[in-house]
């Protein structure tokens, strides 16, 4: 994916180069340091993403929006959150508050990813849709259909993958949130499933591979859908 920042602050370039450099699959095309050079930038060079600060010289980040007929994806990087509402009005994928971590940018782009799935055509095809965890010192990018099953564990997770474990810093209700209700069920206050990847479902426990997960008593309903009694 092809990223611009357009930002007056110098130091603003940096910290969104740093991160995105935990991204392999970004690729900085440009950096612009007011909306004028942004134009004449955008008019030769095609992008996919921009990070945009809202207050610049001349011309504001959303007066730069409005002139363009078909703006690439934009992820708003401003220390004004009163901008805010106007930034999803112009439909921005997030809008980051200065200063920002690495997890918060993180969750942006995840964001990103989402917004492509939903761009997609629908086919047997398609790409598999994927998000970005950070654990082991590291930033995986995690295919849900690698996925076998996620455990709590305390305030962080595990995330049980064909090949791997990943032990993350997000509560195992954010990662809920991610992964889609068609392909995943919570079946234990500890435990989400694949669903495509169950194996047997034998009394109070669930084998998925060499792995068995516990039912939960109140979640017991929620399998019932899977199958025919």
């Amino acid at each position: 994916m092809k990223y611009c920042i357009i930002d007056d602050e110098p130091i603003a370039h940096r910290i969104i180069e740093g991160y995105c450099k935990n991204l392999p699959y970004l690729q900085k095309k440009g950096n612009c340091y007011d909306a004028f050079e942004a134009i004449q930038f955008m008019n030769s060079i095609q992008v996919d993403l921009i990070f945009l600060d809202i207050n610049m010289p001349k011309l504001s980040g959303f007066d730069l929006l409005k002139t363009l007929s078909q703006p690439p994806k934009v992820i708003v990087t401003s220390a004004h959150k009163e901008f805010a509402l106007q930034g999803y009005e112009l439909d921005v994928i997030d809008y980051l508050l200065k200063p920002f971590s690495l997890e918060r940018f993180l969750k942006a782009m995840n964001k990103v990813s989402e917004n492509n799935s939903l761009n997609q055509i629908s086919s047997p095809d398609s790409q598999k849709s994927s998000f970005f965890l950070k654990g082991d010192k590291k930033i995986h990018q995690i295919s849900t259909d690698d996925i076998l099953f996620v455990e709590a564990y305390g305030n962080y997770s595990k995330v049980f993958l064909t090949e791997e474990i990943i032990v993350n810093h997000e509560k195992i209700s954010s990662l809920e949130a991610l992964l889609p209700d068609s392909d995943f069920l919570r079946v234990h206050k500890s435990f989400i499933v694949a669903i495509n990847k169950i194996k047997v479902i034998e009394g109070n426990r669930i084998a998925i591979k060499e792995h068995f997960v516990p039912i939960g008593q109140t979640y017991r309903q929620r399998l019932k859908h899977l199958y025919r009694i």
